[in-house]
């Protein structure tokens, strides 16, 4: 017995924990955004940075990583996540559409973490200069906020998945460092 965990944010490059398999998977209905604060990761309380969540969107789609873990291991690794994802993040189960053909059954039912609108660190949306200049000066123990915005940016192109959000908040991120 195993069970999915779907990352679309730093778990794709850093999950963290071990797993069996993993897969590119994609979520329809939702976006990923960088409208959640991180007070305490890439920011502190008094700047927080901004890091992705996911926004409920008809038509819109996420991809990212689904990872196979032993249902054995699975409470530490929901003890882990939970620490990690602490600041305004909740459990959901989703169904994610495996993205890698021919590999398993092409329905993966999953956990997810969603920063939801209305929890505590909850940010929105804001113009996209303002954004990447709150992204560009924070920082948090787990690093820079711009670093963990390019590493998704890498991430996402890696496995050619494409986020016009986050391709254009990296796009304009560099620009500003190297006017």
């Amino acid at each position: 017995m195993s069970l999915w965990i779907f990352g679309y944010g730093s778990l794709i490059w850093r999950p963290g924990f071990e797993y069996l398999e993993s897969r590119r998977a994609r979520l329809h209905g939702w976006q990923r955004r960088f409208w959640q604060g991180s007070h305490d990761h890439r920011g502190v309380p008094d700047q927080p940075g901004r890091v992705v969540t996911l926004v409920e969107t008809p038509d819109g789609y996420c991809d990212g990583m689904a990872y196979r873990v032993e249902q054995d291991v699975v409470s530490r690794i929901f003890e882990t996540l939970d620490h990690r994802e602490k600041n305004g993040y909740v459990r959901r189960e989703v169904d994610l559409q495996s993205l890698d053909p021919g590999i398993g059954d092409p329905v993966i039912a999953a956990v997810v973490y969603i920063a939801a609108t209305d929890n505590h660190a909850y940010l929105g949306p804001a113009p996209l200069p303002d954004m990447v200049r709150q992204i560009v000066s924070s920082h948090g123990p787990s690093g820079a906020n711009l670093d963990y915005l390019l590493e998704l940016a890498a991430a996402l192109r890696a496995m050619n998945a494409d986020d016009p959000h986050v391709f254009e908040l990296a796009e304009a991120a560099s620009a500003e460092l190297d006017p």
